[in-house]
């Protein structure tokens, strides 16, 4: 994966807003600062747009399994990540119930392959 440097961001952080750059390494934030420089990185230029955090959504409905005709998490976790949201924390109205861990560990096989975010289940 490469490396992806953004530049000239008003970074938000939980006490603060700074115009910054942030380095980015295999999916992994490596380094914010005021200014950063490095050849071996792809450059997006945020000319002062605002850089947020992912949202954590703590309780969702993606109905999966049993009830895909309503929502399922291939196409709910896309539409989170649409609107920001990079974590999800899914509750068991589904059908059967996620009551044994089997059933937990084959929603996380569903997950895996299906998710577009981070997700856990409650």
């Amino acid at each position: 994966m490469a490396r992806i440097l953004i530049k000239n961001a008003n970074i938000v952080t939980d006490n603060k807003v700074f115009m910054g750059d942030v380095l980015i390494d295999n999916q992994i934030i490596e380094r914010i600062d005021a200014s950063i420089s490095d050849s071996s990185a792809t450059v997006v230029e945020a000319h002062g747009k605002y850089l947020i955090p992912g949202i954590i959504d703590d309780q969702v409905h993606f109905r999966e399994p049993g009830l895909t005709h309503k929502a399922d998490i291939f196409t709910e976790s896309r539409a989170a990540l649409a609107g920001g949201v990079t974590s999800f924390m899914e509750m068991p109205n589904v059908n059967p119930l996620t009551i044994t861990l089997n059933l937990l560990e084959q929603k996380y096989q569903i997950a895996e392959k299906n998710s577009a975010v981070n997700f856990s289940f409650y």
